[in-house]
C-alpha cells in the first residue's frame, strides 16, 4: 500500500512517536499494511495547518470551491475501481457493493459542488420596526471529522464535500480498521486544487485522546461524527465544553414492515437491499422484518432463497456477493445474536453456522419465529442475519417499530398508499423507504431522530451543518 502516513498540510509525515499499527484484511486474516498512528503533537500539527488554510479558503469565492470540488468528482468517477478495491482489501465487501459505495462517495462532490454556489441569503422588511433584516450563511470554522469502518469512502466524502462547500477546513480520524481509501483519497484532491492543510487524515490508535483534545482546542466549532450511540454520548459531552455545533449520525435499529398487500416480488428485493447492502454493517440495515401473517410463509420463502443464491467468498472475486465482516468480533456477535434468538425460539430457515478457516465470515441467515425477547431485536446486528417476526394488527406493528431509542430509518411495503403514506407519518425515523430498500442519496436530508443523532448529511441541510447564520439589522 502506497498510502500509509499521516497526511497534514499536504504533507505524508510518520507522525510525532513515529508508531504504527497493523491494517488487516478480513477475507485472509493478514496483515495488509502498517499505518502511522497519530499522537496528541500530531493533532496540533494538523489544526495549525487547518487554521492557515482555510483563510484563503473561505474567502474564495463560491464558485471557485465549486470547480473544485466538481473536478474531484470527475477524478474519483474515473478511479472508482482503485478505491473499490481499497474498500474491499480492508473492508471486506464484495466488488460490487465496493464499487456502490465509491461510486455513492464520488457523488458527494458532485452535489455539494452544485450546493456550494446555494447558500442562499435573505433581504426582508421587519414589519414592526421599519428595519431591514438581512441574513446571511457564513463558514462556521474548522471542522473535526469522525468516521466508521462500514464506509471507508463515503462517509468521510458525505462529511469532507459539504465543509469544503461551506468554506471550512477539515482534521479526519478514519476507523483504525479501514484508514486506508482515505488516506488513498488525498493525491486526488490535490490534483483536483484542495490546497495544503485543508484536509488533514489522522489515522491513529488512540481515537478517544486525539480527537478529545482537538474537540477542547478552541479554533474547532464543528463536530461530524457517524457510528455508535455510544461513543456519540461521549463526543456530545465533549463537545459541549467548547458549545461545539454537533452533526451526529448514529446507531439504528430499522423495522421493515410488509403489509399483506404488498407485492411481495417488490419486498422481498428492497428486503434484500435493505438488509444484505454492506452484509448488514450499516445503520440503515433492516434490523426487525415484520411481515403480515397472512403473506408471511411465502414471504420467507421467497427471502430464504433469495439469500440462499448468494455466493461467500473473496470480495476481489467478482463473482462473490458477500464478503467477511470487517473483525472477529463483529462476526462473534453476529453468532451470540442468532445462538441467543435461537435458544430462545426463532427457527433457522437457511444459514447459521460461520465455515471454518481463515477469513470473518458468516453467511447469509434467515431467522423466521424470531420471539421479542431475542437480543437481536434491541441491539444493531450488523451482519447477515435476516430475523422475521409477524403481525396481524397495523397499530400493533407500528407501536412495536416505534418500541426503541433509536430512529434513523424505517421501511414499508404496501400497494396501498394511502395507508402506506399514514404509516410512513406515524414512524418516529427521520427516513422511510416506502417500496424501497434504499434511503441513502447525496440529494437527500440523511439522518436520524431521538437516539439516531443530530443535524443532517446531504441534500442541501448537509452543507449548513458546516455553516452559521448571520443576522445584521440596518436601516436606510
Amino acid at each position: 500500500m502506497e498510502f500509509t502516513d499521516l497526511y497534514i498540510n499536504g504533507k505524508w509525515v510518520p507522525g510525532a512517536a513515529k508508531e504504527r499499527f497493523d491494517v488487516i484484511n478480513p477475507a485472509t486474516e493478514e496483515v495488509l499494511a502498517s499505518v502511522a498512528s497519530a499522537e496528541i503533537a500530531d493533532a496540533d500539527a494538523a489544526l495549525n495547518a487547518a487554521e492557515a488554510a482555510m483563510a484563503d479558503w473561505a474567502a474564495r469565492t463560491p464558485r471557485e470551491r465549486s470547480e473544485v470540488l466538481r473536478k474531484a468528482w470527475e477524478l474519483m468517477t474515473a478511479r472508482l475501481e482503485e478505491f473499490a478495491r481499497y474498500i474491499t482489501l480492508e473492508n471486506g465487501k464484495a466488488r460490487a457493493d465496493a464499487m456502490g459505495e465509491a461510486t455513492y462517495a464520488a457523488e458527494f462532490f458532485r452535489w455539494f459542488a452544485e450546493e456550494a454556489v446555494r447558500a442562499d441569503g435573505l433581504i426582508t422588511h421587519a414589519p414592526a420596526s421599519g428595519a431591514r433584516i438581512m441574513v446571511q450563511h457564513k463558514p462556521a470554522g474548522l471542522a473535526v471529522l469522525v468516521t466508521p469502518w462500514n464506509y471507508p469512502a463515503a462517509m468521510g466524502t458525505r462529511k469532507i464535500a459539504p465543509a469544503l462547500a461551506a468554506g471550512c477546513a477539515v482534521i479526519i480520524k478514519p476507523a483504525s480498521e479501514t484508514p486506508l481509501t482515505m488516506l488513498a483519497l488525498m493525491p486526488l484532491l490535490e490534483e483536483a486544487g484542495v490546497p495544503p492543510g485543508l484536509v488533514n487524515v489522522l489515522p491513529s490508535k488512540r481515537t478517544s485522546a486525539l480527537v478529545d483534545h482537538m474537540l477542547h482546542d478552541p479554533r474547532v466549532r464543528v463536530v461530524s461524527f457517524t457510528g455508535s450511540t455510544g461513543v456519540g454520548r461521549k463526543l456530545l459531552h465533549s463537545a459541549a465544553d467548547q458549545v461545539l455545533k454537533p452533526a451526529m449520525e448514529l446507531g439504528g435499529n430499522a423495522p421493515l414492515i410488509v403489509f399483506d398487500d404488498a407485492d411481495l416480488d417488490v419486498a422481498v428485493e428492497g428486503a434484500m437491499l435493505a438488509k444484505m447492502r454492506n452484509l448488514g454493517e450499516a445503520c440503515t440495515a433492516a434490523n426487525r422484518i415484520y411481515v403480515h401473517e397472512a403473506v408471511a410463509a411465502e414471504f420467507t420463502r421467497r427471502f430464504r432463497d433469495a439469500m440462499a443464491a448468494l455466493k461467500v467468498g473473496d470480495g476481489t472475486d467478482p463473482s462473490v456477493d458477500v464478503g467477511p465482516l470487517v473483525n472477529a468480533e463483529t462476526r462473534d456477535k453476529v453468532a451470540e445474536f442468532v445462538a441467543d434468538a435461537v435458544a430462545k425460539g426463532a427457527r433457522v430457515e437457511i444459514g447459521g453456522t460461520p465455515p471454518n478457516g481463515p477469513g470473518f465470515y458468516y453467511p447469509p441467515t434467515v431467522l423466521s419465529n424470531v420471539p421479542a425477547t431475542a437480543n437481536c431485536v434491541h441491539d444493531e446486528i450488523f451482519g447477515p442475519v435476516a430475523a422475521i417476526q409477524t403481525f396481524t394488527d397495523q397499530e400493533d406493528v407500528i407501536a412495536r417499530a416505534n418500541d426503541t431509542e433509536y430512529g434513523l430509518v424505517a421501511y414499508v411495503f404496501s400497494e396501498d398508499m394511502k395507508r402506506a403514506l399514514q404509516v410512513c407519518e406515524r414512524l418516529e425515523y427521520g427516513m422511510v423507504g416506502l417500496n424501497r430498500g434504499l434511503v441513502s442519496d447525496p440529494a437527500a436530508p440523511f439522518g436520524g431522530v431521538k437516539q439516531s443523532g443530530l443535524g443532517r448529511e446531504g441534500g442541501h441541510e448537509g452543507m449548513l451543518e458546516f455553516m452559521e447564520t448571520q443576522y445584521i439589522s440596518a436601516s436606510w
